[in-house]
Order: structure tokens, then C-alpha cells, then sequence
């Protein structure tokens, strides 16, 4: 018996070193889903659609399971407002058994220039009202991100509007290829590991004459 349970212990371990959570932050309801603070919850729509993933309310968060490469991704969309999204990262790191290592935290991010994509291995809440949630749920700052650059064209004091309003025309031409591409970083995060993924995804982006490699191919199509 002993032994019986050692294998399931040791066959459990290692199916968890192929699992890896996703969370993505945002705010639910209607009125936050396009808005720039929700970020994550659109990759992670976008991400589960591309592989017929369906989202389900579970307790603190939505979530959808898939599989690539042999990999399992659990998408954790947290139902619990920006603010307090620490208590549905803790609950869902137990409930699946993953370490800080194979978990992933999508945010945007005020101080990066729009599309910049950036992964880290750790690191400060950087003011952002997630991740300090995380952090003080966790006790720790040792969980890896990928953070989306939204750029930081508001005036003072005008933050909270900012981040809690839609896209503006250009953005929303570039969107979609930005999240083409940090679905990619998150398939190598669990394919590939971390440290080999920054090296093909932390790159800048150039938001101006990506516009305008747009707006030509729009008109050689006109």
C-alpha cells in the first residue's frame, strides 16, 4: 500500500511540473471588458478561444483548462474586482498544485509605451493595485508576469480614467497582434521556460511605424 502511494505521489508531482497557471487580471462585468485594466482577461479570452477552451464560474474566478504540447494551461480569470485578486491566485495555486514557478501573472503595465511586452521572473507591484494584492496574499513577490504596456497619455490626476477607458482607434488597429503575440510568449513560457522566452518576446516595439505598416497594407487592399 506504502508503495502504491509513493507512485501516485511521485506521478502526481510530476504531472504538476507540466501544469501551469495563467491568471489573468481585470475586473468583471460588462463595462470593464474593453477597457485597458483589463488586459488579461482579453488575452486570455482570445487565448482559450484559439483553442475551443470554455470559460466556467468557479469559486474566486473564472477558468478554462487546455492542453498544447503536452502541456496543461489553467486560464484564471479572477472574479474578485482588480483590488483583491490575491485571494483568487492563492486559492487557485493550492487547488492546482503549482509552485510560483510554473504560475504566470498577465498585467497591464502604465509604465511601458504601448504593446511593449515585457516577462519577469519577480519584482515589486510596480503601484499596481493587483499584483500589491497578490504580493501581500502570497507574502512573497517571487511569481513571474507578463506585463503589457499601455502607455501613460493622461493628464495628472486623470490615472484611474485612463486605465478604466477604452482603447483609443489606433490601439484598437494594433491590439489584436499584440495579443497574437503574448499568447505566443505564454505557449514558450510553459514550453520553453521563462528565461529563453524573455530573450524572443522582450523586444521594443515601435507603435508609430507599426501604424503605419497598417494603414499601407490597408490601403494597397483598398
Amino acid at each position: 500500500m506504502w508503495l502504491f502511494k509513493k507512485r501516485n505521489t511521485q506521478t502526481e508531482n510530476e504531472d504538476n511540473k507540466m501544469k501551469y497557471l495563467i491568471v489573468g487580471l481585470g475586473n468583471p462585468g460588462e463595462k470593464y471588458a474593453d477597457t485597458r485594466h483589463n488586459t488579461g482577461f482579453k488575452v486570455l479570452d482570445a487565448f482559450a478561444e484559439a483553442s475551443d477552451a470554455v470559460f466556467e464560474h468557479k469559486r474566486y474566478a473564472d477558468v478554462a483548462k487546455m492542453k498544447f504540447k503536452g502541456r496543461i494551461f489553467v486560464l484564471v480569470k479572477p472574479m474578485t474586482f482588480m483590488n483583491l485578486s490575491g485571494k483568487a491566485v492563492d486559492y487557485w495555486m493550492k487547488k492546482e498544485k503549482t509552485d510560483s514557478a510554473n504560475t504566470l501573472i498577465i498585467v497591464d503595465d502604465l509604465a511601458l509605451p504601448f504593446g511593449t511586452i515585457r516577462l519577469k521572473k519577480n519584482g515589486g507591484d510596480g503601484g499596481h493595485n493587483g499584483l500589491k494584492d497578490i504580493i501581500a496574499v502570497l507574502g512573497h513577490q517571487n511569481f513571474n508576469r507578463l506585463r503589457f504596456g499601455i502607455g501613460d497619455s493622461f493628464h495628472k490626476g486623470t490615472q484611474v480614467d485612463y486605465v478604466l477607458n477604452d482603447w483609443n482607434d489606433d490601439e484598437k488597429k494594433l491590439l489584436p497582434e499584440r495579443i497574437k503575440k503574448m499568447i505566443g510568449a505564454i505557449k514558450n513560457f510553459g514550453t520553453i521556460g521563462i528565461d529563453r522566452t524573455m530573450n524572443f518576446f522582450n523586444n521594443k516595439y515601435d507603435f508609430e511605424g507599426e501604424l503605419k505598416k497598417l494603414q499601407a497594407k490597408d490601403e494597397q487592399s483598398d
